[in-house]
């Protein structure tokens, strides 16, 4: 991790540009504002929009030509599904607001209401975000300007006086660093981290490294000894150190099986086969490969890579270097994430490793025609889930979202789960493989929503010996465990919009940032829509997890109880559940994992024949379940997307008839399934 040594070297360096200015005349044109934002992402378009509704002038520039950063760039999938919405107001409010008007204007009917603050998934297509977001921009007369790298940093004691970019420069009375990466930030001498702390520095138990997943049984190596590409590592490093590495990017794609509006996949360039090697061998071994994929409007899907996942839309280590690379740097590792994307679309579809089913599947999905037609229909955002990381007045860590969520100064609460992507993948001496990094949700479980806490003015603040006209809302001062909650669209766009506030009350009371009155402060935040009081915590409801055989009546057939073929691993994740566990295919699909009961009715009769799983949107919707008694055989399909009846811990299927001194079997399998296949229990209740 780099600390003070960066510190020292970035000023150090912005020492030679103000020396040069000042030996030569300038006659160099700037462009002048109250405020400027860098970055026109998520967190740096709600930053100017709020700055200039508070009456300030406002230049946004962004690097690249994009505007919107994820928000308009495919991820299309609110991930405020997972906080507490009703503390999500303000701008995030408003911006969803106006893309259901767009929706409703033109009679779409969404499938939520913004009004209902619950978990519901909030989606929409990429161009109707952009087009909502341009219109707010142009209302609030912000000054858009694109392709203006930045390229120098000019300072006065601890004030910016001027940004140069490739497009010009521009000077400010206070500058707002809203970039993913943090390069203002870094470019003027405040200090910045980036990578993982261990877990003793801030005394974070997530901290360190992560191997939450299941082990490959897979041999990483090839037979000259060396790692297979896509390996990162033979060595992690101790569990409780921190490193260099920061969590997996990848794109989120927008796409359609659409025959109207759907485009191909481009051709990858040089695609050779060798390089998936190791996934090759995990998908031989039963591994399961791909994407996660979550419904938009307009008959489109928004692919994410799979948390879950051991191979997907992640270049895992590739995004290392990222932040610190200048421009050339970062159009190399973009075009490297977007070859991997091309490679492993083809890898998914071509390869004949891949199940039939699997390769279909994916065969089937193309790049939308009316999405990003100026990127050649693919998405212009990398994911950019972590950057550098500001060492400011406060660092926020485990403890402030775990333990002691309330602070005297806050301008935000956040509420999404604490929540890391794969860092490194390592290949074991000894011929296996497992991914490190991951964090899997740390939230409530009923409401499925991270906890609330106090973001505090603090964090958005350099130290005033560093910068004292400077807010940094999304590269803010944090550890990787504070980032992995904070990380988000929109918690970064109410950020952004309480910088943009402070911004404005700090050229308008001509005071460095660090000086605002925190009481006059939260009381513009406020009448701008923000809320700052933490939730009323209600305890979570006490969930029974697990539900014994022999309460139940009829004839119970719990997992445990079944012949296994194939593949199965064993959960409690949802409760509750019957006997100790419940067991599921990994959503494999392949035909190869079955489940078998055997047993003899008591007496001869109709039966009705109940299930027992957990239902959910990623459930199979197609299970085969057949029972055969004697001559009788009976085949029907479960759809384990439907829930229970109320109050209910089984789900009628059907009737079946069963003889009394024949021996019955009840089977399960995966064939052709589209989803994970759950099996908990089987009851059957006689039928008067």
């Amino acid at each position: 991790m780099k600390k003070q040594l960066v510190h020292a070297l970035a000023s150090l360096f912005l020492m030679l540009p103000t020396c040069l200015f000042a030996q030569q005349p300038d006659n160099r044109e700037v462009t002048r504002a109250d405020i400027v934002v860098y970055g026109a992402t998520p967190g740096g378009f709600c930053a100017a929009i709020a700055a200039a509704r508070e009456g300030a002038s406002v230049i946004l520039l962004e690097p690249t030509d994009h505007v919107g950063g994820l928000n308009t760039g495919g991820l299309s999938f609110s991930d405020s599904n997972q906080t507490v919405r009703s503390t999500m107001m303000g701008l995030f409010d408003e911006w969803h607001r106006r893309i259901e008007k767009d929706y409703a204007d033109r009679g779409v009917k969404l499938p939520y209401q913004v009004r209902v603050k619950d978990q519901s998934k909030w989606t929409y297509e990429p161009h109707v975000a952009m087009r909502v977001t341009r219109e707010m921009l142009q209302e609030a007369k912000v000054k858009v300007l694109t392709k203006c790298y930045l390229q120098s940093v000019k300072k006065e004691g601890t004030r910016i006086t001027e940004l140069v970019t490739s497009d010009g420069t521009f000077s400010a009375k206070v500058f707002i660093d809203a970039t993913y990466e943090g390069d203002l930030m870094a470019a003027a001498g405040v200090s910045w981290v980036i990578g993982r702390e261990g877990k003793a520095e801030y005394g974070e138990s997530l901290a360190g490294k992560r191997y939450p997943k299941k082990t490959m049984g897979i041999d990483g190596f090839d037979d000259d000894g060396k790692p297979l590409p896509f390996i990162t590592t033979t060595d992690a490093g101790p569990e409780e150190d921190g490193d260099s590495n920061v969590m997996v990017y990848s794109f989120r794609l927008c796409l359609t099986e659409d025959p109207e509006n759907r485009v191909p996949f481009p051709q990858p360039a040089n695609y050779d086969p060798a390089r998936f090697e190791v996934v090759r061998r995990y998908v031989k071994a039963g591994g399961r490969v791909g994407w996660d994929l979550y419904p938009l409007p307009g008959g489109k899907l928004d692919g994410n890579n799979s948390i879950g996942g051991q191979f997907s839309l992640g270049l895992v280590g590739a995004c290392n270097g990222w932040s610190e690379a200048d421009a050339a740097g970062r159009a190399a590792i973009w075009e490297a994430h977007k070859q991997y994307t091309l490679e492993f679309y083809h890898f998914l579809t071509t390869d004949p490793a891949v199940p039939e089913t699997i390769r279909n599947k994916y065969a089937r999905l193309g790049l939308c025609q009316d999405e990003f037609p100026e990127y050649g229909h693919f998405s212009p955002a990398l994911y950019v889930r972590e950057g550098r990381r500001m060492r400011g007045m406060y660092v926020l860590s485990q403890k402030d979202i775990l333990d002691h969520p309330k602070k005297n100064d806050p301008i935000v609460i956040s509420s999404f789960p604490i929540d890391s992507h794969d860092c490194q993948r390592v290949a074991l001496k000894g011929g296996s493989v497992i991914n490190e990094g991951t964090i899997f949700p740390v939230r409530r479980s009923n409401p499925k929503q991270g906890y609330a806490y106090h973001i505090p003015y603090r964090s958005i603040l350099p130290r005033p010996d560093e910068c004292t006209n400077l807010l940094v809302p999304v590269a803010l001062s944090c550890t990787h465990v504070g980032i992995s909650s904070i990380r988000v669209e929109p918690t970064w766009m109410i950020l952004g919009q309480s910088a943009g506030i402070a911004a404005a009350m700090s050229v308008q009371e001509m005071l460095p940032v660090q000086e605002l009155s925190y009481p006059q402060l939260r009381k513009r935040l406020l009448a701008q829509g923000q809320v700052l009081e933490l939730p009323v915590v209600v305890p979570e409801p006490q969930t029974v997890k697990s539900i014994a055989v022999k309460t139940l009546p009829g004839i119970v057939l719990d997992n445990s109880s079944a012949k296994l073929s194939g593949d199965w691993a064993r959960s409690t994740n949802f409760k509750p559940y019957i006997g100790t566990d419940y067991i599921h295919d990994e959503k494999k699909g392949d035909g190869n994992a079955s489940a078998t009961f055997r047993f003899k009715a008591l007496k001869a009769g109709r039966y009705q024949i109940l299930m027992a799983y957990s239902a959910h949107e990623t459930r199979g919707k197609n299970v085969p379940l057949t029972v055969s008694c004697g001559t009788n055989k009976n085949t029907f399909t479960v759809d384990q997307t439907r829930p229970m009846p109320q109050g209910k811990h089984f789900r009628p299927i059907d009737t079946v008839y069963l003889t009394g001194d024949i021996e019955t079997t009840i089977t399960v399998t995966n064939a052709g399934t589209n989803g994970f296949v759950i099996l908990d229990a089987i009851q059957l209740l006689p039928v008067p």
